[in-house]
């Protein structure tokens, strides 16, 4: 074996050993790490299910975990229970002659783990009383939600909610079209804010300005 072989047969084994030991260096460059990480508290079956989600709701709920883990915890096992499905038997717009529409608004998505959409009606009935409509309406599931009439359009805290709201009392269901009936007293030149919130957990899902 000549001695040009023999420096490459050693060079060779140098390069092997090198990459050998330096693996841990140059292999995320050539292999994508997959991590599902654990949401703490969940059983095996709410694991499989909190890992069928959207990664970015992944993600906000474990961010979210980081700073208040009861309230990730809380959200999270109401997010993977099933939806409160209206039935449109018992919510079926009311028969009416000529139904007035009187003001409309559309929910808002405040971020991928606090959202709504759907239409907001409310109708004006021949005797004069009114109707709030949601129409092709969803709403994340979450702990004793309720309808708020507010001042503040699009509230985002508690303290915008203020303390002058209007509860038209507890959601329905967190999916489908369903119906609440509308005080008498109440002046949507001042309350232009619909929104869906837990007093339990003092948080806001979704909002719609009404007009």
């Amino acid at each position: 074996m000549n001695r040009l072989m023999r420096f490459l047969l050693i060079l060779g084994g140098a390069v092997v050993v090198a990459l050998t030991f330096s693996f841990p260096v140059w292999r995320p460059f050539f292999v994508n790490d997959t991590v599902a990480e654990v949401f703490p508290g969940l059983t095996s079956d709410q694991q499989t299910a909190f890992l069928a989600l959207p990664p970015d709701v992944q993600k906000a709920y474990q961010e979210l975990s980081k700073t208040n883990a009861a309230l990730a915890s809380t959200l999270v096992q109401a997010v993977l229970s099933p939806n409160v499905e209206v039935s449109q038997v018992d919510q079926s717009m009311p028969a009416m002659t000529d139904p007035t529409v009187i003001a409309t608004g559309v929910f808002s998505e405040i971020d991928v783990i606090h959202s709504g959409s759907g239409n907001v009606l409310l109708y004006q009935l021949p005797d004069n009383s009114r109707i709030m409509r949601f129409e092709n309406f969803r709403v994340t599931n979450a702990p004793e939600l309720h309808v708020y009439l507010t001042r503040n359009p699009a509230p985002r805290t508690l303290e915008e909610i203020g303390n002058d709201y209007i509860d038209l009392g507890p959601l329905v269901g967190n999916v489908g079209s369903q119906n609440y009936t509308v005080p008498a007293e109440v002046d949507f030149s001042q309350y232009q804010g619909v929104v869906i919130y837990s007093p339990v957990i003092a948080v806001i899902f979704s909002t719609a300005n009404i007009s």
